[in-house]
């Protein structure tokens, strides 16, 4: 594991004295000033699912992270720091073989679950056998593959042997991906009815706080846990995490009114945030992990049928985006400075890597390009003209009309608004759709307008590396991390890109034991996606939240959740 110092965490802190029309924001509960016992937190982006590895959506798992943890995550300083291990495994202390192909972790005694059943390393077997059985459908599943067995040796020791050597031990059971789920809860649920165990909306764990109310969508009420190992030192007697409404009426519930304490993901223009945080009651902090923003290309046909009545798949190549030049017509056609400087501001910065963080891994082989008429001219030799004067490029009877989809949120309209014009003006017809985000990101395998299932031709959202060490989000785009019918809509590779060369060098990635190799074949990855436009790569995203100025005790990483150290969490008095 590299243990390079990354400095990726930017405060953001800006005064203004303008101050925004607030007189159609949904008022939240007023009673901020006099009820100090309780933590309220608002996500836009309602959870709705408790278990983190049933989800792509960063909103379950940051809710599902006040209850679950993992052995060990690591801090804004890139250290690797112990959770429920009882230290972290290093070949001096003999948790790391010299052969690179096991690590044995000491857990911490004494540590129970919320019911009161102690947590053993059975448990952390059990989260693994979970992971990686095919029919329960984890999106954790791509991590684990490493792994050949794991093993219980005590009750507080466990040993993780892995298939081949692997230099990026520190992925498994680690930060986000990592969260431990009690055995005696969901062994009864680990199979094709795992998505119908209690502990999805009622989680068991060794967090800081347990859940007592769940309605998805809406509401998630929290309070403290009283087997945690630390529970009378807990800031609040109650946490309330509120969802629903939008991004602007998040951030100004903490920055203006100071209904609430912590505002989730606030993709909203930074001229607002300045604005709403010139009242004083909170600050915004924008976090420069390893987020970037992109557009995704769908490989597959969406509006094809195969035979077993599989729609995007892989049997049926897109009608147009299968040809390069005219992905690369698309490429030059986004106009990422003026998306950038218009919306995001000083929290994005326009990119042309899929791999944005840490520093080391960083391409500075690519480069982005605004050109439409560069993009006309790979249109027209790709032979696709308006034949029939209707304004749309056809060829073989086919039309170029695509729809283009992404969650429901202004900064995301805004953006599609500017790819929409700009492919106009090319002659490619553009249909914009808006899912709700509490669908979109919910990786429902039931339900058509998940991420996974893609049944558009481009689409657009957020995703990066959430461990210094990027292999698990490299191998997002691994052929064998394509969603499909045959696989229950698992994986997170929905653009249904599949290039042997690229599995090639990820697989030489995972045994690659010299740091300075590694790191190469990471850049090369990132340069054939770029190269081959494979998808676009838009804006190196600030995680930007917001917290009130009482609030103390958070420690903001580019590797966890935001709530991984609610722990901590205490509130100032005025």
């Amino acid at each position: 594991m590299n243990a390079q110092k990354f400095s990726s965490l930017l405060c953001l802190s800006v005064l203004s004295t303008l101050f925004i029309n607030a007189c159609n924001a949904p008022q939240a509960n007023n009673n901020q000033g006099t009820d100090n016992s309780t933590l309220k937190l608002l996500y836009w982006q309602a959870p709705t699912i408790l278990n983190p590895h049933l989800s792509t959506g960063f909103k379950d798992a940051e809710a599902s992270r006040i209850t679950l943890e993992p052995l060990a995550s690591f801090n804004n300083n890139n250290e690797l720091v112990p959770i429920l291990a009882e230290v972290i495994p290093s070949e001096a202390n003999g948790g790391l073989a010299a052969d690179g192909k096991s690590v044995t972790w000491k857990l911490k005694q004494g540590i129970k679950w919320s019911d009161g059943t102690p947590f053993t390393a059975a448990d952390v077997v059990f989260t693994y056998q979970f992971i990686t059985n095919p029919q329960v459908g984890s999106v954790s599943a791509g991590t684990y593959e490493v792994i050949q067995s794991v093993e219980a040796i005590d009750e507080h020791t466990v040993k993780i042997n892995f298939k081949e050597v692997n230099p990026a031990w520190a992925l498994v059971f680690v930060g986000t991906q990592g969260m431990i789920l009690p055995k005696h809860i969901y062994e009864a649920y680990n199979g094709v009815n795992t998505r119908e165990a209690p502990a999805n909306l009622k989680p068991v764990g060794t967090g800081a706080y347990r859940v007592v109310e769940f309605r998805p969508g809406d509401t998630v009420i929290y309070e403290p846990n009283p087997e945690f190992r630390q529970a009378e030192t807990l800031g609040f007697q109650r946490v309330e995490l509120k969802g629903g409404g939008d991004a602007t009426s998040a951030a100004r519930a903490v920055l203006q009114t100071g209904d609430a304490d912590y505002a989730y993901n606030l993709q909203v223009e930074a001229s607002i945030l300045k604005e709403l945080e010139a009242a004083g009651r909170g600050k915004v902090i924008a976090n420069y992990g390893a987020l970037m923003e992109r557009i995704i290309i769908n490989h597959s046909d969406p509006n094809q049928t195969t035979a077993e009545g599989e729609r995007s798949s892989v049997k049926i190549p897109h009608p147009f985006f299968s040809d390069r030049n005219v992905r690369q017509a698309l490429n030059l056609a986004i106009d990422r400075d003026t998306i950038t400087q218009q919306l995001y501001g000083v929290t994005g910065k326009a990119t042309a890597n899929f791999l944005v963080a840490p520093e080391q891994y960083v391409s500075g082989n690519t480069s982005y390009e605004f050109n439409l008429e560069q993009a006309s001219k790979l249109l027209d030799q790709a032979g696709w003209r308006d034949t029939n004067g209707n304004g749309i490029r056809d060829k073989n009877g086919v039309e170029m009309q695509i729809v283009f989809q992404t969650s429901v949120n202004p900064l995301r309209q805004k953006t599609q608004a500017i790819v929409k014009q700009n492919l106009q003006s090319l002659g490619i017809g553009v249909e914009l759709k808006s899912i709700d985000p509490g669908v979109y990101f919910s990786s429902d395998p039931a339900n058509n307008d998940t991420v996974e299932h893609f049944y558009a031709d481009l689409q657009m959202y957020t995703s990066g590396n959430t461990n210094p060490d990027p292999g698990a989000y490299m191998q997002f785009m691994t052929c064998a991390q394509i969603p499909q019918q045959a696989n229950n809509w698992t994986g997170n590779n929905n653009a249904r890109y599949c290039n042997p060369k690229y599995d090639t060098l990820w697989q030489q990635s995972t045994k690659e034991l010299d740091q300075a190799k590694r790191t190469q074949l990471f850049i090369q990855m990132n340069d054939l996606l770029i190269d081959e436009v494979a998808i676009i790569p838009l804006v190196h995203r600030a995680d930007v939240v917001a917290f009130s100025n009482n609030l103390t005790g958070y420690e903001v990483t580019p590797w966890d959740l935001r709530t991984w150290d609610i722990m901590n969490w205490k509130r100032q008095q005025q």
